[in-house]
């Protein structure tokens, strides 16, 4: 019976040393004020050249991030491992705009590619997009590609080149890739090059999947066009399902470039079209595979009793769970012990350049209703048990 009210499995891979450091650090990150300064004390010690980044690598950096490079990587992978929860390692290097970011960011992606190869450990590889173009090709693309200059054309098919190269090297190896979503003006650009790739990719199995933030109140029906369009052309579609990452940020340009927002107008909504997709998809099983990246607790439950419904199996090839690393560990090895496909999402990189995300990652943490306070409480739990054992 699934549930995740079991600490003593979900921390078993903490020793009292690491759950207290845990304990501490979301406390921190509990602090709504330190939350919103931190990020400019950040940029002002690193203009100052303060000493601030062994501090930050043994604290947020250590919580949230497998290390600063593949091989450092090891250890989180192997631990994982141990528990029968998969890594996906993601090279978590944001804001980055030029040529040679982007080329680091490709190489990045094909050694990640080559880990996973005969790699039960990495059963996914991810990237973004605009980690290998310029934002503003993207969204100038999804704009109006008929005002494209000599050189955005020469740009976006150097992007579709490097697209293709890695789906090339991931189908050689049998590696599957994620590709994330990302902000609503450059998604169109994003689902229109991933379509092309799952159907030139995924006709014999799925290689490639897109990510659909069902936050997005089209999103739901654009699962279902997808559908359509592909049994019609003969291949299979991949999804990682998510709720979003950029709601306000959404909400905020909407409301000033004065046009209508993407988003749910309600949580309710948005909870709703999740549970609806994923129901959607496993109605689908043989030809959608999906990975349910989500740290809520009643759509993970819902998920598997779906799949007990419809009487498929807990690994069965079509069906992952995933959480960050860091998080929600309540879920992700709760379900591991049951024997489902969980892998965790494993941020690396040099401290310096993964701040950006940590600190996305922490004001995350804050705007999620009772994220915080459910990793305390569950924190808490595991740290009374273990005093009374």
């Amino acid at each position: 019976m699934l549930s995740f009210d079991n600490t003593e499995i979900a921390f078993k891979q903490k020793s009292n040393k690491e759950l207290k450091k845990s304990y501490w650090l979301f406390q921190l990150i509990a602090n709504n004020t330190l939350v919103k300064v931190g990020p400019s004390l950040l940029k002002l010690a690193m203009f100052l050249k303060l000493p601030i980044n062994g501090i930050i690598k043994n604290t947020i950096f250590k919580q949230f991030c497998g290390g600063e490079s593949i091989d450092n990587c090891n250890q989180t992978i192997n631990g994982l491992h141990k528990f029968k929860i998969g890594t996906i390692l993601d090279y978590s290097v944001e804001g980055k705009n030029d040529e040679t970011d982007f080329i680091r960011v490709y190489k990045e992606a094909i050694s990640t590619i080559k880990s996973a190869k005969n790699n039960e450990k990495i059963p996914f590889t991810v990237f973004k997009i605009s980690g290998l173009a310029r934002f503003e090709l993207l969204e100038n693309w999804d704009l109006n590609q008929s005002k494209f200059s000599d050189n955005d054309k020469q740009e976006f098919k150097s992007l579709k080149d490097r697209l293709q190269s890695l789906c090339d090297l991931a189908k050689e190896l049998d590696v599957k890739i994620f590709i994330d979503a990302e902000e609503s003006w450059i998604q169109n650009s994003i689902d229109f090059l991933v379509t092309e790739l799952m159907s030139n990719y995924n006709q014999e199995k799925v290689l490639v999947y897109n990510t659909l933030q069902m936050y997005r109140w089209n999103r739901l029906q654009y699962l279902q066009d997808c559908h359509k369009t592909a049994k019609q052309n003969n291949y299979l579609l991949g999804f990682k399902l998510v709720r979003g990452a950029y709601m306000e940020k959404e909400r905020e340009r909407a409301q000033k470039l004065s046009y209508s927002s993407p988003i749910q107008k309600d949580k309710a909504s948005s909870d709703k079209d999740y549970n609806l997709a994923l129901e959607y998809c496993i109605n689908n099983i043989d030809s959608i595979a999906i990975c349910a990246g989500t740290h809520n607790e009643k759509s993970s439950l819902f998920l598997s009793e779906l799949m007990s419904k419809n009487n498929i199996e807990n690994k069965h090839p079509h069906v992952y769970f995933s959480q960050l690393l860091g998080m929600s560990d309540h879920i992700s090895f709760n379900l591991s012990d049951l024997g489902y496909n969980v892998a965790k999402y494993v941020p690396y990189g040099p401290v310096k350049d993964v701040i950006p995300y940590l600190i996305r990652r922490a004001q995350e943490n804050t705007s999620i209703s009772g994220q915080t306070s459910r990793e305390l409480s569950l924190i808490i739990k595991e740290k009374t048990r273990r005093k009374s054992n």
